[in-house]
């Protein structure tokens, strides 16, 4: 009977620390989608704390003074924030536009770099072959900030300051994408592609009709990490895209003044969109990729 108790006792301190995480994680996305539906006015009255009055042409006297009220339920429904972000600010489209342009070919160049160095790294023998994976696992080990300078200075030479090539061709070969591929092709057994070579394939048919379709859960884990990483780059735009108007949406988020919040969250909760609804669609596969990545042959 103690056991049980105690596994009970578990189970319950568990699922409370679960709830809770749960709790502090979803608070700023609820605050966030909650929020944007509510008018200028309610907002300045809830958040007066955060305003300058003067500057931004708002009555002092129904703004509080001491405190910031958080609220989550809205008075009067509006749409006129996302009327403003979508209709009167043209320059929201753009940015979303620019943050797609550069998020996308990174996720394809990820997916086909990674898996392909991953099947040379796990599965083909060449001399080097440990010593440059763990090579190319350091720079994955250093904070990006450290290679900063060095990146710019690349760049610089190459010709492709403030152009989107000197944001993407980093991307495209990041460490994190090969490493996660590598965990699920050293997975598969050697003793399918022994049994290829025997009928004949080629490493690159080897690849494309076993190795592939083994690995298709760990390239959907890699293409929504992947993805929640470069849609919200911030550092990468600021170094190399000096005008305003080529950087993604990520940057101007970060430039909208106080005195704007009701377009703050209508932009906030429209740029986490996306990002919400590809991992509603990919949880399974997310969560069966994180498993298996840890799996090896």
């Amino acid at each position: 009977m103690k056991k049980v108790a105690i596994s009970r006792l578990a189970i319950a301190v568990k699922l409370t620390f679960l709830i809770l995480l749960s709790a502090i994680v979803l608070f700023p996305i609820a605050l966030t989608v909650t929020n944007a539906f509510m008018s200028e006015r309610e907002i300045g009255h809830h958040y007066g704390a955060l305003y300058d009055t003067e500057a931004d042409g708002l009555d002092a006297a129904a703004m509080p003074k001491e405190h910031v009220g958080i609220r989550f339920i809205p008075e009067l429904v509006t749409l006129k924030p996302f009327a403003e972000v979508l209709i009167f600010k043209p320059t929201f489209l753009l940015l979303f536009w620019n943050s797609v342009r550069l998020t996308v070919p990174i996720l394809i160049g990820q997916a086909v770099v990674g898996t392909l160095a991953a099947y040379a790294f796990a599965k083909l023998k060449f001399p080097g072959r440990d010593k440059l994976f763990f090579v190319y696992l350091l720079t994955m080990m250093m904070p990006y900030q450290v290679t900063l300078v060095p990146n710019y200075i690349v760049a610089d030479k190459l010709g492709l300051l403030d152009t989107y090539g000197a944001i993407i061709w980093p991307g495209v070969f990041a460490a994190f994408g090969v490493f996660l591929m590598r965990q699920f092709t050293s997975a598969i057994p050697d003793a399918y592609l022994e049994a290829a070579k025997i009928d004949g394939a080629g490493h690159f048919r080897a690849f494309f009709h076993i190795v592939l379709p083994q690995v298709k859960p760990g390239m959907t884990a890699l293409l929504l990490l992947a993805f929640a990483d470069n849609w919200n780059m911030v550092e990468q735009p600021l170094l190399f895209l000096t005008e305003e108007l080529r950087q993604p949406l990520s940057v101007y988020l970060a430039r909208i003044t106080a005195g704007e919040q009701g377009v703050a969250f209508a932009s906030s909760a429209l740029y986490m969109a996306p990002m919400v609804l590809l991992f509603l669609y990919g949880e399974e596969r997310l969560v069966e990729g994180i498993q298996r990545s840890g799996v090896k042959g």
